[in-house]
């Protein structure tokens, strides 16, 4: 554990500044991929880079013409990130795999670049492979289910589906000081009344978060009543379904961006007789964040998801993100017996 928390110090301070500062195509990510070939080399991996810059360390099985096993995440970090989020999947997965040591089944483990933005390292190697036959995504939630339900892990059932749509309310532009209150057409006021639908809309569909993100008034004056107001609607549910029932209760066009994606079920099962036998209880969550998992899972590789409770409240994309050692080294534990066992046949 001292190595692998040693690790995460390392590349948690590399960009400099406060939190995590890797943002994609910046000389502090090429520097974390740089940090994790020169690891997995010194576990014994075979290393490459593909075409995107992804980082692939290979550990060759004794019955090479399986299709391989592969664990990891990714390596960059949004601005002032937290030093958990991505770096522990691919720090976790490169002693995990030197642990289990050589099997029936090739191992692999990738560190993906430039996740943030919409997982496009992965997308690339979907696109271009070649590609594993297993993937296991070790990650902090990100969340706080796992701290409410007081469990140390937990086994990712699918990655919710999403929509973005952006809302224009029209309204009647006037000046602040001599326009009367009941004759107002305000667009702000309109909007304001919309976002509280929002917030209630996903309230009453379990499961289901909706935000709204963004919000532009026009003219934007001090002194002048908004004629016009731009927002943004962030919708996300874990099946189709209840997406669908979210966007119709908001009036906004029922097509779904991301569909929702339903992890595999026999890895699903290791992990959680895993889970079981280290850190009892196996709580099940739906991850309602986007992640590599979904884009290997989406592109026929069988995959499953870890998860790491997330503390102080499940805060992430800040300092403040917060795991603790001894959930981490339940995780690594889990993560270690889950690649032995998907790589013996």
């Amino acid at each position: 554990m001292r190595t692998l928390l040693g690790r995460l110090d390392e590349l948690y301070v590399l960009g400099g500044g406060r939190g995590a500062n890797r943002p994609a195509g910046s000389t502090a990510e090429s520097e974390a991929c740089a940090l994790a070939a020169q690891w997995m080399d010194e576990a014994g991996l075979t290393v490459a880079r593909d075409a995107f810059g992804n980082v692939i360390g290979r550990l060759r099985g004794s019955q090479r013409e399986l299709p391989e096993v592969w664990a990891g995440s990714h390596l960059d970090s949004v601005p002032e990130g937290g030093k958990y989020d991505g770096a522990l999947g691919v720090v976790a997965a490169i002693q995990a795999v030197a642990a289990v040591g050589v099997s029936a089944r090739t191992l692999g483990v990738v560190a993906f670049r430039d996740e943030e933005r919409g997982c496009y390292g992965s997308l690339a190697l979907a696109k271009s492979g070649p590609l594993p036959g297993r993937f296991v995504e070790l990650h902090v939630e990100q969340g706080p289910l796992l701290e409410r339900a007081g469990a140390a892990l937990g086994v990712v059932t699918g990655i919710v589906g999403s929509t973005r749509r952006e809302v224009v309310f029209e309204g009647t532009a006037g000046h602040a000081g001599t326009s009367p209150m009941d004759t107002r057409y305000d667009a702000l006021v309109q909007a304001s009344e919309y976002v509280l639908r929002v917030r209630d809309a996903a309230k009453a569909i379990d499961g289901a978060v909706a935000t709204v993100g963004v919000l532009h008034v026009e003219p934007g004056a001090a002194n002048v009543i908004p004629g016009r107001v731009r927002l943004t609607v962030d919708a996300r549910a874990p099946d189709e379904d209840r997406l669908v029932r979210l966007l119709d209760a908001l009036d906004l066009d029922p097509g779904v961006d991301l569909a929702p994606v339903e992890l595999d079920a026999s890895i699903r099962s290791v992990l959680r007789d895993e889970v079981e036998r280290v850190a009892a209880p196996a709580v099940e969550l739906a991850s309602g964040a986007g992640h590599d998992a979904g884009v290997l899972a989406v592109a026929g590789v069988e995959t499953g998801m870890l998860f790491v409770r997330s503390l102080n409240g499940g805060v992430s994309h800040s300092p403040e993100e917060l795991s603790s050692e001894d959930d981490i080294a339940k995780a690594v534990e889990v993560l270690t017996a889950t690649l032995r066992r998907l790589a013996a046949d």
